[in-house]
């Protein structure tokens, strides 16, 4: 089988195009290109508006750069022929979210709204949206709604109809303007081959397309009267399965890419949901934990069961036949990350530097050196919020057992291992609702990290194998779009030909599996206690925080009623 493939894997930092060989997958040129806004957190940079806590904004503009420079750039590494491409495909982060105009013009890029932070894409960890969620929650569960089971009993903040029901509520002219509401993952695509598409993934897991249907007008009229008609008039659009061919690339495209024009242009997809293949692990049973800045968690199986605290189960939203699961991990690699550039001191930093090691590097490997349970520390992996299994983005992170004696390695070893509870609290979730994990297959970042996957293996008590492919997301997006070109029938077709995987790479170690057992039991008790109600201290200084950077709050008022004395009493007396 001749030809090859390009898959373009648009992360939250960058954008990264491989070049695939069909007939065997391998990868034979790939690059990378940062986005020039990054992620848009703290300041807009058209205005240098201050944005609130918990926004996450990107340039749309950003995304259609890697088309123009990652992708002939891949191409010229591989050294082959353009003319030798088949097609092409692409998966995004999700729920990445953006308003535009009829014919897909984001809201942005208008002069009128460049001011304006709710016209921009609302990234994955956008989540300011955690009262709307919250309404949306509340609503469904006394309605009854159905499809509020199909999520584990909670919608997130991240997801689209949070993220809408905030943009109408906070900015009604930019929401007015808003003709489609459509994840990137969608819209990339759209500029690809110049007309809209909406995949099977992303309107099952993120926008709350279950049966057929999104949620009934009523209820969201009973949301806000003019929410009544979101979903008719700017989501409502055929749904296509994963695989499928969306179009051809147009003039346009092809000129930016440097690809032949009216190529096989693929679906939309995710990045964690299109790794299963290229992981072969697409079989039910097979948890996929795609380990990056955050994590995600997806398995196919031949049976729907309501599994609590699942961020949703989807026909066919992984693979075509199967019910595809997804839970997940708001923050991994973001914690660790942060602790190393705001809670590392230092003489750390000059260590590593004398060593030639990153400083991630240097913690792993004295991290490694103490024996299991040697800091006397337990963490909750909050520091973003809980995706799984609490659904909770206004939660934030803990760390218990710290002395005058604690040092910074064993801080970042004990925040690996809170990231490593929290999947096993994902998974003991799953199998207590009868949806058994036969197998676990690791790909992204920190599947490099030997500390990281060993800590897994050993909390997990289990093998864990890995993809092979250092940059599994845009393979899987190759995959997809030889499918979509005819080159392969389906993509489990397509998996087992051009898909790579190392198995049982990491084995659990009995005594320190039998120690984190112990530790396990510690976080298991915080994590019921901060997390699910019986002490809301964390809401409560999440709420102080937010209304300090509220405009119409002064920092030179004296504290509302209710303040910090109060809230001192409420946390000793352990209560509400």
């Amino acid at each position: 089988m001749s030809g090859y493939t390009i898959g373009v894997d648009f992360g939250t930092l960058s954008g990264r195009a491989v070049v695939v060989r069909v007939s065997d997958g391998e990868e034979v040129g790939a690059a990378v290109h940062e986005y020039a806004h990054g992620v848009i957190e703290r300041t807009l940079p058209a205005t240098g508006e201050r944005l609130r806590p918990d926004w996450a904004l990107q340039d749309p503009a950003d995304y259609v750069e890697v088309l123009r420079t990652a992708v002939p750039q891949a191409v010229a590494a591989a050294g082959i022929d353009p003319a030798d491409v088949i097609g092409i495909a692409t998966d995004f982060t999700a729920c990445t979210v953006l308003p535009t105009l009829a014919d897909g013009t984001p809201l942005s890029a208008l002069d009128t709204f460049k001011a304006r932070p709710h016209a921009y894409a609302k990234l994955w960890k956008h989540h300011a949206a955690q009262p709307q969620a919250d309404r949306i929650n509340e609503l469904a569960h006394r309605r009854g709604e159905p499809w509020i089971d199909r999520y584990g009993g909670k919608i997130s903040s991240e997801w689209q109809f949070a993220k809408a029901l905030q943009l109408l509520e906070e900015d009604p002219e930019v929401y007015a303007r808003t003709e489609r509401w459509i994840e990137a993952a969608d819209w990339i695509i759209w500029q690809l081959c110049g007309q809209e598409t909406r995949n099977a993934c992303t309107a099952g897991y993120k926008g709350i397309y279950q049966d057929g249907t999104y949620p009934a007008r009523g209820f969201l009229a009973e949301l806000n009267p003019g929410f009544a008609d979101f979903a008719d008039t700017r989501l409502a659009h055929p749904i296509s399965a994963l695989g499928e061919r969306a179009g051809g690339l147009t003039a346009e495209a092809a000129q930016w890419t440097g690809l032949p024009e009216g190529i096989a242009v693929a679906v939309g997809n995710v990045d964690a949901h299109v790794t299963s293949p290229a992981a072969r692990a697409v079989a039910p049973g097979q948890m996929l934990l795609v380990m990056g800045t955050s994590t995600c968690h997806v398995m196919n199986s031949s049976e729907r069961a309501a599994v609590p605290g699942i961020c949703g189960v989807v026909d066919g939203g992984i693979l075509a036949g199967l019910y595809g699961y997804e839970a997940g991990q708001s923050g991994v690699g973001d914690i660790f990350g942060w602790f190393v550039d705001n809670g590392v001191p230092p003489y750390v930093h000059d260590e590593a530097r004398a060593a030639g090691v990153s400083v991630h590097d240097l913690l792993s490997r004295q991290a490694g050196e103490q024996p299991v349970g040697g800091h006397g520390l337990v963490a909750l992996d909050w520091q973003s919020g809980n995706r799984s299994v609490l659904v909770d983005h206004h939660l934030s992170g803990l760390i218990a057992g710290l002395t005058l004696a604690t040092r910074p390695f064993e801080i970042y070893k004990a925040l690996i291992e809170a990231t490593a509870f929290g999947t096993r609290k994902i998974v003991e979730t799953f199998e207590a609702a009868g949806v058994p994990v036969t197998e676990f297959v690791a790909a992204g970042g920190l599947k490099r990290n030997p500390l990281v996957m060993q800590i897994y293996a050993d909390v997990l008590r289990r093998p864990i194998s890995v993809a092979s492919s250092e940059q599994a997301p845009a393979l899987g997006s190759a995959i997809h779009a030889a499918v979509a070109a005819g080159a392969y029938p389906d993509v489990a077709t397509a998996a087992e030909a051009m898909g790579r995987v190392e198995k049982d790479v990491w084995q659990p170690n009995p005594a320190d599996a039998a120690v984190y057992d112990r530790l396990y039991a510690e976080y298991a008790l915080l994590h019921d206690y901060f997390g699910r109600g019986e002490n809301k201290v964390l809401h409560r200084l999440r709420s102080i925080r937010d209304e300090a950077f509220r405009p119409e709050t002064g920092r030179s008022e004296a504290p509302a009623a209710g303040g910090v004395g109060e809230v001192e009493s409420a946390i000793r007396e352990g209560g509400e």
